[in-house]
């Protein structure tokens, strides 16, 4: 069996975290063993959907290195939803409902002060011939519902929520057409996963009782339905459910400098039993991904570890992964000298000013004398081989001053700053003419 996963969001905006991470973990499945990522673009809701986010939904999804098979749009297999909703009322699964909104509300109300649950009464299979007439020659037209079989088990081994069982009789019949044609998520959901075969469908645990549901359907129509895995909820660092986790996506990561080897590293590891490591080889996620590995907690999504991450994983990537994202000129000397100080590749710009621009060191007065020493002793010291500890050690020979006291006037002098890379890798690339003019305040 090949396996087949598909990843498949709605167009009506932009992705968040918790579809990114829904996609990267279908992706891991399909990779893990050998199988097939699809993009399917639920494209259904004609008013929502732009193709400004189909556009942005593939170049996140390429960012991400979260490549797809194909891509399938449900616009275009309105003909095949046709057929098998044809088929199914012919069977007797589907049947036309004219209640309005506020009268369904209403019915809900009543149930509840009766202390029923709020399930849909079928008053509408109680409907004769001459009541559709009587809908249709007054212009109203059905909303459609699925016929859910009240007789029938609804159980499954969840890959993740292990077995799983449901009351048909405690849930209502899903409306799924709406009245003037339009489709609802659920039963073309579930032709679609028959049509391209899909073999596992990993999705939040909000979507539980939907499978419960889609489950008689599939059965409706015959088929064998995919294997489930419904992962717990992401929530914010609070340890609740965060409304910035709804609009935190691609976009922003980009914006504030995060890497996407980062976003994986950390969306695929959360949750689950496995430590979350600066991991820049995604053979090594594959791997490791294993449902049986996921907890049932919710998923924490901490800010401040994905940036920790994100550090990490800029500490570790070579000179040639990022060379065209670093400033004109930086050679991979440069790059090596201030890796280990960023946490973006962006700030790389900040010590390529310190290393080749005008700066303006801090200087104490009370170390004047000191730094015009300094560059006195700069001017006469080897420059081709470790000037850092040659200026160093002649500057404590000359003026008895060591630790910070020695050190930390030369660095602010040198970068205007308090802290940053090695001066020994920094010194030799800022150069013997600027480090001269620097220590002597020109």
């Amino acid at each position: 069996m090949t396996v087949i996963t598909r990843f498949a969001p709605s167009p009506t905006g932009r992705l968040h975290v918790g579809n990114i991470r829904a996609a990267l973990h279908n992706w891991l499945w399909a990779k893990k063993n050998g199988g097939q990522f699809w993009l399917r673009i639920d494209d259904t809701d004609a008013e929502r959907s732009e193709e400004r986010y189909v556009e942005a939904i593939r170049g996140d999804l390429a960012w991400l290195g979260l490549e797809s098979v194909g891509e399938q749009r449900q616009s275009a297999r309105t003909a095949l939803y046709e057929t098998r909703f044809e088929a199914l009322r012919a069977a007797g699964h589907i049947y036309p409902a004219y209640e309005t909104s506020q009268e369904l509300d209403l019915k809900r109300k009543i149930a509840a002060g009766r202390g029923l649950p709020p399930i849909y009464d079928r008053a509408a299979l109680n409907l004769g011939e001459e009541d559709h007439a009587k809908f249709a020659a007054e212009g109203v037209r059905p909303h459609w519902r699925f016929k859910l079989d009240y007789a029938a088990p609804i159980e499954w081994d969840d890959l993740i929520r292990g077995h799983q069982k449901f009351d048909a009789a405690t849930m209502s019949d899903p409306v799924i057409r709406r009245a003037d044609g339009s489709w609802l998520y659920m039963l073309i959901s579930a032709i679609d996963d028959v049509e391209m075969a899909v073999t596992h469908v990993v999705r939040g645990e909000d979507h539980v009782s939907n499978t419960a549901l889609q489950l008689q359907m599939f059965a409706a129509m015959g088929a064998t339905p995919p294997a489930f895995a419904h992962e717990a909820l992401l929530v914010g660092s609070e340890g609740k459910l965060s409304k910035r986790l709804g609009s935190l996506g691609v976009d922003a990561f980009r914006e504030e400098g995060i890497e996407p080897e980062a976003v994986r590293a950390l969306l695929a590891r959360i949750g689950t039993s496995d430590p979350v490591e600066p991991v820049t080889d995604v053979t090594r996620l594959i791997e490791t991904f294993d449902f049986a590995r996921f907890g049932r907690a919710p998923a924490r999504f901490d800010d401040a570890e994905l940036a920790g991450l994100n550090a990490k994983i800029v500490h570790m990537l070579d000179f040639d992964a990022v060379s065209d994202r670093l400033p004109q000129g930086m050679t991979r000397a440069e790059w090596e000298a201030v890796r280990p100080n960023l946490k973006t590749i962006a700030e790389a710009a900040d010590w390529w000013q310190v290393i080749e621009g005008d700066i303006a060191g801090t200087r104490d007065p009370a170390d004047a004398a000191f730094l015009t020493e300094a560059a006195r002793v700069a001017g006469g010291i080897d420059w081709s081989a470790d000037p850092w500890h040659a200026l160093t050690a002649a500057l404590k020979a000359a003026t008895g001053r060591s630790g910070k006291t020695l050190f930390l006037p030369l660095r602010r002098a040198l970068t205007g700053r308090d802290h940053g890379p090695d001066m020994a890798a920094l010194l030799p690339l800022i150069g013997r003419e600027r480090a001269m003019a620097r220590l002597g305040g020109g």
